[in-house]
């Protein structure tokens, strides 16, 4: 007893689509329960309007709930498909840098690409106007100045190698 309330316990615990994908894996294959398996084929979590939860003492009748069933579930009653419009109508035009079918048009991401770059240059501006920008670019100048010389003393000792071997 204690096993079957643990299990219980832990199918309320999970989200509604995933409860509905256990029960599925449970359901399959057992002829007996071949009506369980095609409510839960045409459960929709998540989509549209939840119906009232089916209680053991409701009737059918009170439910009116017209079957719908369509090829993607294995039903008879093909779905028609949804029109694009209403003939007739023009489509709606492109508004705020967007086509009708939600995708950006390129003017607005050149535009969009044009104002960060404009930003990321006039930040770097500012920021070496600032004391501290000056003293960080007076530091990189000193690096780049003492790395200079210090591979010219690299490349001059290794060229002094190279002379006293050909001496020997």
């Amino acid at each position: 007893m204690s096993e079957t309330s643990e299990i219980l316990g832990r199918l309320a615990a999970l989200p509604d689509a995933e409860l509905v994908s256990v029960l599925r894996a449970a359901v399959a294959g057992r002829p007996g329960l071949a009506a369980v398996a095609a409510a839960l084929a045409e459960a929709e979590i998540g989509h549209g309007d939840i119906d009232p939860p089916v209680m053991l003492d409701t009737d059918i009748a009170d439910a009116n709930v017209a079957p719908v069933a369509s090829e993607q579930v294995g039903g008879a009653i093909p779905v028609p498909p949804v029109p694009p419009g209403l003939p007739g109508t023009p489509a709606p035009p492109a508004t705020g840098g967007y086509s009708t079918s939600g995708v950006p048009t390129f003017d607005t991401v050149r535009d969009k690409v044009e104002q960060r770059f404009g930003t990321a240059q006039g930040m770097g501006e500012l920021d070496r106007q600032t004391p501290a920008g000056r003293s960080a670019d007076e530091q990189w100048e000193a690096r780049e100045k003492a790395a200079r010389e210090r591979l010219d003393q690299i490349r001059k000792s290794m060229h002094g190698n190279d002379s006293g071997a050909d001496d020997k």
